[in-house]
């Protein structure tokens, strides 16, 4: 039985964290990892005392990406977030994927007494974390895209100059 269950949608631990305090909360499919991802995770997790990661179930992305996605599976995805330095537990979000009104990420998040909820800038979701946020009296902070850092982008083969810095 899932750690969680609220309004819809429950959560199961795949990485407990350690640590106390309000921590830093993201979710996303995380399909493919890369550099995008990274930067994004070493921002989030520098506002706060510790980082939670959640991965969307894999029916959910397929239902939200289309057909082939995810091309790696929930447990995968999770897997692979937990060993990142700046990640202290990942947990992955399940339910239908019809479930993504606010008020279900806030009955879901609720338990883990998040400061702050980050999200990428442009995130098709930006309006509904920040409702969240205000709902779990939370932080709502957008981090700046990786130009060209995107999983559609290396999905679709486009290759980014490299930069240093």
């Amino acid at each position: 039985m899932p750690d969680s269950f609220r309004a819809g949608l429950h959560l199961s631990w795949f990485a407990h964290p350690s640590g106390s305090g309000r921590p830093v909360v993201v979710t996303g499919a995380f399909d493919v990892l890369h550099v995008g991802h990274l930067r994004f995770l070493q921002a989030a997790r520098a506002m706060g005392s510790r980082l939670l990661v959640g991965v969307e179930a894999d029916n959910r992305v397929a239902a939200w990406k289309g057909p082939g996605r995810p091309i790696n599976t929930d447990v995968e995805r999770a897997e692979m977030l937990a060993a990142l330095r700046p990640v202290d537990g990942v947990f992955v979000v399940e339910g239908g994927p019809d479930v993504k009104d606010p008020e279900a990420y806030v009955e879901l998040l609720r338990p883990l007494d998040p400061a702050v909820l980050a999200f990428t800038q442009g995130d098709p979701f930006a309006v509904e974390k920040h409702r969240s946020a205000g709902l779990l009296d939370a932080a709502a902070i957008e981090v700046p895209l990786v130009p060209e850092r995107s999983t559609s982008a290396v999905l679709n083969g486009q290759r980014a100059v490299p930069t240093i810095g």
